[in-house]
């Protein structure tokens, strides 16, 4: 997953999306000397200007100051960064020259630079590392961030200049990144408001603060209900199944509670559970999955019922405000989608092959709990389990089997660095020079084969309880040619750390999910582009997953695959017959795997194609999940969503109306994915080929004329038919 800033800080237009709990609204400058004034102010009272955010960063590549870095200094950063941001961009507005490129949108583009930097960090924290006095912090700042960005937006002085230039584009001999840069900019400040009347402006602002309340709001409540619903153990034997080593971190979770002597097994962000797969206490089994379903929908101070209906019902206010149908309409016409019908219509061209083969696993795992003499039937909380049997049954291999050779720095290194190596020239060193803001973080220097430094990379494997669920990527700097700078990307993962010291042994899954993310960060390190605003993964929320899942076909690539499972203790390869067998088995599970991204897709576009009038109230919602699931034909009791409503951080956040995306890009992965295989695969030449016409490009370019630039041709479905076994 990439997750972007909840400030696309692309100096122009300033996209907030966090929420928090409702503060009033900011005083603004409303002059560029007044905003002055304030600035000095802020910057007078926080320690003499020791806040490491007020200036750039003076480490290697402005790489974050995280040893200096304290609670305390993000509020001032914050407060000063809005109000530096408001007089850069009220020069612009007030310029006396006539538009032009260089002094209206290209000035933009410098602008904002504390509040990047600020905003960088502290989202990336809130993400990874949280903590109450951060929340704190969080519910104050994003009301202020959204009408910040409001003020931008809406600034008709501003409009007017953008505007002036944008009319001149066709005569001005302008290169093709400026002339993308005057039309999407011109767009974004359209869909954000700019031509609406005064009092439109004026009822846009109150849904887009009412909104960031909200947003926060959910996420939070959906990072206190993961802890508070963890499932609580007492006896060591109910856990039958789990390793030593799993149950010794249950054990240790549960003493960090206070409880010893008990054991906690905490939950993840998914409906389904890892510990589902190997427990053998059915019951247990049934209560975690319980807990894990119930999610925010079971009363409490956490429960997000009303909360996400009253999203619902704003965002389609705010999509009729704007002239759309609904909010889908609106966020899906700047993806590569474009249209509703175009996501529904390939939502319901998969869905009857994704069930029937659903269908078809379960029957075969009823199959095996009828010849063990088990006396029910299959139920959700019984899918891992089961379908590990039909696995060793079909395959002749446990999952478990292939744990000892998946040591996660093996995996690492000659794996996802190999694998680099081999395809684009990388290689890496590990930096100890350089602060982390936990102790587990560790910190890479990427360089080009002719030994010139590309990126910094940032990998925070482990999962704790401060950091949210899933797995993603983000950038503290971002590469620009504009700014000089070159980019510092990070991958977090949530990998169960060993409370021994032992090695870190990752499932199947964690391989891919590394090699996944380590895409993304692939797509930010290859950035060339000169404006902020297209750098990196500054692309469609329905392309932006297509590279981290093309980067997924090393993991199993013969060359790489035989390089990095090896065996922690002894160092053998993985014998070629279990390598064989690992290969075979990645079409399996496909239905169950297809049917649960599709039931959350589904519920995701349900969301956000309905008019204000028709989204349900809070008691109304778990009817409205069904009745949704039902009429889509994926409505399995074995199969629950990917995410329930609930618990769905995913469209509160950037993929709102755009879940879809990561079966949408699949479609490209799996096309390039044969283009490799049809070319010689792991090559220089195809991976420069690669990177020099899509990867490097951001945004810089439409997303499907960066494909064809690829590809040669326009996306081809079959190859992802065939991948999931729905052809």
């Amino acid at each position: 997953m990439n997750t972007k800033l909840p400030l696309a800080l692309s100096a122009l237009l300033i996209l907030a999306v966090a929420g928090c709990s409702k503060t009033d609204q900011p005083q603004s400058a409303t002059n560029a000397t007044e905003a002055k004034d304030q600035t000095e102010s802020v910057m007078a009272s926080s320690s003499n200007n020791s806040n490491p955010f007020f200036n750039e960063s003076p480490l290697y590549m402005n790489y974050p100051q995280f040893d200096k870095i304290e609670n305390t200094h993000f509020k001032p950063a914050f407060e000063l960064g809005m109000q530096e941001h408001l007089a850069e961009m009220d020069t612009i507005a007030n310029n006396p020259e006539a538009p032009t490129l260089e002094n209206t949108l290209v000035a933009a583009e410098r602008t904002g630079q504390v509040l990047n930097r600020v905003a960088s960090v502290f989202f990336a924290m809130t993400a990874a590392n949280s903590n109450e006095e951060l929340e704190t912090i969080r519910s104050e700042m994003a009301p202020l961030l959204a009408a910040h960005a409001d003020q931008i937006a809406l600034n008709s002085k501003l409009f007017a200049r953008v505007e002036a230039v944008y009319n001149q584009r066709d005569s001005a001999e302008l290169d093709p990144e400026s002339y993308r840069l005057i039309e999407e900019k011109y767009k974004d400040l359209i869909r954000a408001g700019a031509k609406l009347s005064d009092q439109d402006k004026e009822t846009l602002k109150g849904i887009n603060a009412e909104l960031a309340t909200l947003q926060t709001t959910f996420t939070q409540n959906v990072l206190n209900e993961v802890n508070a619903s963890a499932v609580l153990i007492d006896d060591r034997d109910t856990l039958a199944g789990l390793s030593d080593t799993k149950i010794e971190a249950a054990a240790m979770a549960a003493s960090d509670k206070g409880m010893e002597g008990k054991y906690l097994l905490a939950l993840l962000n998914t409906s389904q559970q890892p510990p589902l797969g190997s427990l053998q206490n059915r019951q247990l089994r049934q209560r975690i999955m319980q807990a894990s379903l119930t999610r925010g929908s079971r009363g409490g101070e956490f429960d997000n019922r009303e909360v996400l209906t009253k999203i619902a019902k704003l965002r389609a206010e705010r999509a009729q405000l704007m002239g759309y149908e609904n909010h889908a309409a609106y966020s899906l016409e700047s993806q590569t989608a474009r249209t509703t019908t175009a996501v529904n219509e390939m939502l319901a061209r998969l869905a009857p092959a994704a069930v029937a083969n659903a269908e078809r696993e379960a029957a075969d795992m009823q199959a095996i709990i009828d010849s063990e003499d088990g006396d029910f039937k299959l139920a959700a909380w019984d899918w891992s389990f089961y379908s590990e049997k039909v696995r060793q049954q079909r395959y002749d291999f446990d999952a478990s089997q292939l744990r000892p050779y998946f040591e996660h720095d093996n995996v690492l290194i000659k794996g996802v660095f190999f694998a680099a190596e081999k395809v684009y020239g990388l290689t890496f060193k590990e930096r100890h020079d350089l602060p982390v803001y936990q102790e587990d973080v560790r910190v890479f220097e990427v360089f080009e084969e002719d030994g010139s430094t590309l990126a910094l990379f940032i990998l925070d494997s482990y999962a704790r309880p401060t950091k949210r669920g899933g797995a993603w990527m983000n950038a503290y700097v971002s590469q620009s040619g504009l700014m000089n700078a070159k980019p510092v990307v990070a991958n977090h993962l949530n990998i169960t750390k060993p409370t021994d010291g032992g090695p870190t042994l990752l499932t199947f899954n964690e391989v891919t999910t590394l090699f996944h993310e380590f895409g993304h960060a692939l797509h930010g390190m290859f950035s060339e582009v000169k404006y902020p605003s297209f750098s990196g993964t500054s692309v469609p929320r329905d392309f932006v997953e297509y590279p981290s899942q093309v980067n997924e076909m090393w993991a199993v690539w013969p060359e790489v695959l035989a390089n990095y499972a090896v065996h922690n203790e002894t160092g053998d390869a993985m014998p070629q017959e279990l390598l064989n067998k690992v290969l075979a088995a990645q079409e399996f599970n496909q239905g169950y795997a297809t049917t649960e991204y599709l039931a959350a897709s589904l519920l995701d576009q349900s969301w956000h194609q309905m008019k204000p009038e028709e989204v349900p109230n809070a008691d109304g919602l778990l009817a409205f999940e069904a009745t949704v699931l039902k009429n889509a034909g994926v409505a399995l009791d074995t199969v629950p969503p990917r995410y329930r409503s609930t618990y769905f951080s995913h469209i509160i956040g950037g993929y709102s109306a755009g879940y879809y995306a990561y079966i949408w890009s699949e479609v490209l992965d799996a096309d390039t994915v044969k283009w490799f295989e049809n070319n010689g695969g792991l090559t220089r030449e195809n991976g420069d080929h690669f990177r020099s016409t899509l990867l490097s490009r951001g945004g810089a370019a439409d997303a499907m004329l960066l494909f064809r630039n690829f590809k040669g041709s326009d996306p081809d479905i079959q190859p992802l038919l065939e991948r999931r076994g729905l052809d």
